[in-house]
């Protein structure tokens, strides 16, 4: 078809850039918008984390969308309906009940994104062919990063900015959702009109020897084939401990750059945290991902996970400087921030390098998916309880906290057993986009 022909250009960027932004408006976005409005620390962490179920979940529904339609009309169905749940969020922030029917919306976001994920990342496996899927691959990763910075940086620097011409802090935060939704509404619109027809995009069940039986046969095989691998039990700890402190500070790092000096936080404005956490400390996390690619790629995941686990972990101390100094220079407070994320990114490799060491093998599409799910939930649990404990023991305490539980990250990596040359060479070319 003439559609085919269309340069892998017009579509990747603005793809991976749509996959990117609703990822990072539910996860982050929401939790400094509820800051501002006035949410307290617990409700914000339990609520906003039970967010990331979507992506827990994903492997288990995944299959019906090869199932079901093409990704093609999966990708543009999902994007109109997180274009729907970004504007029920602007349209209900002035209401009394806000804070619940906001998050009804969020969901409705974050359903759709896990379900965009599966869509796009299969869309892009079948519109191109092997060789361009390797050639685009750092295409697709820049551009999620470039969401990224989009909503942590310039979204919340927007809302800030609005906040103080509108004179309110829920109209300035209604106005940027509604910003928000115009972009993805457009981002929709250019999609229904670009997108190639690949002609190996189709309904799985098109064909006699598929039907909704054998996929779910198919499916538990496989999943069943996950638990069955070597060294499961320890895979699964690693999965869920590794980021065990980063998953509860990840929380309260907004909050606590947000509260005032007399309730233990920085008190910076919306504005200065778009531009601390929010491009400051992206640049940083990109950085440190740069490099332990890099790193990796030299030596291999069993030389540098030590290294890279210890990275994640020592660089958390940062936010215990900050918590028992609470200093006003707007300098060293960037530097912490991108010294902790540089950390998290560069010790985050070894993280991202096993899960594709350990998907590997017969079903390692499907695997991988298994992986992310753990991935997520060991996001999602800690962080439940994270703005629960935070107001218990204060942010200093809650600080020293975190650098305790790097304990746990350091103790599943002595267990765990990997090829002593894998990462090396050819492997550490193979890429992934993993939700930080």
């Amino acid at each position: 078809m003439k559609a085919d022909k269309k340069s892998p250009w017009s579509w990747i960027p603005t793809l991976y850039f749509a996959e990117g932004l609703p990822y990072v408006t539910a996860m982050t976005i929401s939790v400094i918008m509820y800051k501002n409005l006035g949410i307290s620390n617990t409700d914000i962490a339990l609520y906003t984390s039970w967010l990331y179920l979507p992506w827990v979940i994903k492997p288990f529904w995944s299959p019906f969308v090869d199932l079901l339609k093409t990704k093609r009309w999966w990708i543009v169905t999902m994007q109109l309906l997180i274009g729907a749940g970004l504007a029920g969020v602007a349209f209900t922030i002035p209401a009394p009940q806000f804070f619940r029917i906001t998050l009804a919306f969020f969901w409705l976001v974050a359903f759709s994104s896990a379900t965009h994920d599966i869509a796009a990342d299969g869309y892009y496996m079948l519109a191109l062919n092997v060789k361009d899927q390797a050639l685009y691959v750092g295409i697709r990763s820049t551009f999620y990063r470039i969401a990224t910075i989009a909503g942590q940086g310039l979204l919340v620097m927007l809302a800030g900015g609005l906040q103080l011409w509108t004179g309110s802090i829920k109209y300035g935060w209604s106005i940027t959702f509604f910003v928000l939704t115009g972009l993805f509404i457009g981002l929709c619109a250019y999609h229904k009109f670009i997108l190639p027809h690949p002609e190996t995009d189709h309904a799985i069940n098109n064909g006699e020897e598929y039907n909704a039986k054998t996929i779910f046969k198919g499916f538990i095989e496989t999943f069943s084939s996950f638990f069955k691998k070597k060294h499961a039990g320890v895979a699964i700890l690693f999965m869920l401990l590794y980021r065990f402190p980063e998953s509860q500070l990840v929380k309260l790092i907004n909050p606590f750059l947000l509260d005032p000096i007399n309730k233990g936080g920085l008190g910076l404005t919306t504005t200065e945290v778009g531009l601390v956490y929010g491009t400051i400390g992206i640049i940083g996390l990109t950085a440190g991902g740069i490099i332990g690619g890099i790193a990796a790629a030299k030596g291999g995941l069993q030389k540098w996970l030590w290294p890279m686990a210890w990275s994640i972990s020592l660089t958390c101390i940062t936010f215990v400087f900050l918590g028992y100094t609470q200093t006003q220079n707007f300098f060293i407070i960037n530097l912490c921030v991108f010294i902790e994320q540089f950390g998290y990114g560069f010790g985050f490799t070894a993280y991202m390098l096993f899960l594709i060491y350990y998907s590997d093998g017969e079903h390692k599409t499907a695997h991988y998916a298994i992986c992310t799910a753990f991935m997520a939930l060991g996001m999602m649990l800690p962080g439940m309880a994270a703005g629960w404990l935070q107001e218990q023991i204060g942010y200093e305490n809650f600080f020293l906290w975190v650098m305790v539980c790097c304990a746990f990250t350091i103790g599943v990596c002595a267990f765990i057993k990997i090829d002593p040359d894998y990462g090396k060479k050819e492997k550490s070319k193979k890429q992934t986009d993993i939700k930080i």
